[in-house]
Order: C-alpha cells, then structure tokens, then sequence
C-alpha cells in the first residue's frame, strides 16, 4: 500500500507539533507540563513549537496558578481540527 503525504500541511512535518497535535485532537485539553512527557522534549524546545502553532491560530490557552505555581493548558481550536484532518 502507498502512502502519499505531500498533501501534509508544514506546519504538522517536524514530530513535535505533529505530537502536540495528536495529543490535542483526542483530549479536551492538555496542560505544558503533561505535553513534555509524551514527546520527550525539553521545556524550550516545547516553548518554540508552541509559539508557531499559536501564531497559526490551532489552538487556544489557558493560564491559571494551581497553588502557587502557574499553569498552562491547551486546547484544539476548530481551524486546528479542520487543518490537521
């Protein structure tokens, strides 16, 4: 069987933000902290791949503290499911 992925969209061909991706088109949300585990990155490297999804619009944020420490959780905007199916 062949698979044709030239139709692939750029921003999903680097393994991270085609992750953090995943992650987000199969739970409601899905906080900074409990992204890095699954794909094995460092917080920076986490940080930047972030920041270009973000500015693409494919998912929103939320901030809040849980105690004293600030937390951030993510979740997949309709433009973000539209373009990653």
């Amino acid at each position: 069987m062949r698979v044709v992925i030239s139709a692939l969209n750029k921003l999903f061909e680097n393994r991270v933000r085609l992750g953090i991706m995943s992650v987000l088109i199969v739970n409601d949300f899905y906080d900074f902290n409990n992204l890095k585990e699954p794909l094995e990155v460092t917080d920076g490297n986490l940080a930047s791949h972030i920041k270009a999804l973000k500015e693409n619009k494919l998912f929103e944020f939320n901030k809040k503290f849980i105690g004293r420490k600030p937390n951030t959780s993510y979740s997949i905007t309709e433009t973000g499911v539209q373009l990653f199916r």
